[in-house]
């Protein structure tokens, strides 16, 4: 029998070798272990002119860290800044002055440990003129849910949505507002509706730096808080000859009252909407058309500038309650009156209605509310 070769198995007999390592030239080095100069950007740059007070004041730092900053004005006097945490930015925390030069100087030391330095000189804008402003509402004051928010200019603004853009409403409730240009001068906050009772309002009018127009500029930045009370309307009807006050949506009170003659134009109560603008004991009454001068009544809150007031008076006792025969006030009995005067607060609504004149821009502050929404909003130079 034919023996049978056992056939042998191919491959090598050897050790298996690992691959050979890559030489120093094909490592591949990670980005971290790589040490960079620090990049600095400093804002305003070397030589910028015309610089606004209102543009940020800032220098910051990539691959790297801040050691420390400087910026002095043309009479050595350094600006306040505030390096953040993490050491790659570093913020002016006050504003600049119109028509200065200002210098930066400092260091920054890069990831390689090697120090930058800052430098350079910038000057900022002088205004043709500048323009103030004055805000109606009072610091920590207490006012009405229809109050507006008035800013008043010293000079006419040309460039009324930059102006618009450095202010900023913060509500504690949420609403929806918009500013009003009633005037080139003049410029109101509302909400569509009224305030949410009880809402912590804040303005900040960031108008120093900012543009007005033609060379002008802010002449600084103005600010109030102010709380909104609690939701008190007062409710005039004309022909039911009845003024209500209406708290948190319930009537509380109902008393009679007498309104503006209804034949004569010039002595209606307007409808509308009107705004308790302020308040006194006493208050003389003067009306040459009408021919009376300096008759003194009791409990006067005026509801607009045309004349408009609630108040007492003891001579229209007779009417009030039954016919109309006022210079376009409301009458009230002086007890009354004193009532209504103690609930009532600067910034309270006082809507009219039942008469044959409409309060509008002709009897002057405040007929915001007199105004639809959708037009408030054309009188936004951003909405309109």
């Amino acid at each position: 029998m034919a023996t049978m070769l056992g056939l042998a198995a191919c491959g090598s007999t050897g050790t298996t070798q690992p691959p050979a390592k890559p030489t120093t030239a094909e490592q591949k080095v990670s980005p971290a272990a790589v040490s960079k100069p620090a990049k600095v950007t400093q804002i305003p740059g070397d030589t910028a002119q015309n610089v606004s007070p209102a543009d940020p004041v800032q220098v910051t730092v990539a691959d790297g860290a801040i050691t420390d900053v400087h910026l002095v004005n043309d009479e050595g006097r350094p600006v306040a800044g505030l390096t953040s945490p993490d050491k790659h930015s570093w913020t002016a925390t006050e504003s600049l002055g119109y028509n200065r030069t200002y210098t930066w100087s400092g260091t920054a030391v890069g990831s390689d440990g090697k120090q930058v330095p800052l430098g350079g000189t910038f000057h900022t804008l002088t205004p043709a003129r500048q323009i103030d402003a004055q805000i109606n509402v009072a610091d920590n004051a207490t006012v009405g849910v229809a109050e507006p928010i008035v800013l008043t200019f010293s000079s006419p603004v040309q460039d009324k949505a930059s102006v618009e853009r450095a202010l900023t409403v913060q509500t504690s409730n949420p609403s929806t507002g918009s500013w009003a240009w009633l005037d080139d001068q003049t410029l109101h906050y509302r909400t569509k509706d009224y305030w949410p009772a009880n809402t912590k309002v804040t303005l900040l009018a960031k108008l120093y730096g900012t543009s007005f127009g033609n060379g002008a500029y802010g002449a600084e930045d103005l600010t109030t808080s102010f709380t909104v009370g609690r939701s008190m309307i007062l409710r005039g009807n004309t022909q039911t000859h009845r003024l209500q006050i209406v708290q948190d949506g319930n009537v509380i009170a109902d008393y009679p009252a007498s309104y503006g003659l209804d034949s004569d134009p010039g002595r209606v109560t307007n409808s509308g909407t009107h705004v308790v603008m302020s308040k006194s004991p006493t208050f003389a009454m003067s009306n040459p058309k009408y021919h009376y001068e300096n008759v003194v009544v009791p409990w006067a809150m005026r509801i607009s500038n045309n004349g408009e007031f609630v108040h007492g008076y003891a001579g229209s006792i007779w009417a009030q309650g039954n016919t109309n025969v006022s210079h376009g006030c409301v009458n009230l009995a002086p007890a009354t009156a004193e009532i209504v005067y103690n609930e009532v607060m600067v910034g309270d609504p006082v809507e009219i209605t039942g008469s044959t004149q409409q309060l509008g821009a002709k009897d002057g502050d405040y007929y915001d509310w007199a105004v639809p929404w959708d037009q408030w909003l054309a009188k936004s130079a951003l909405h309109g």
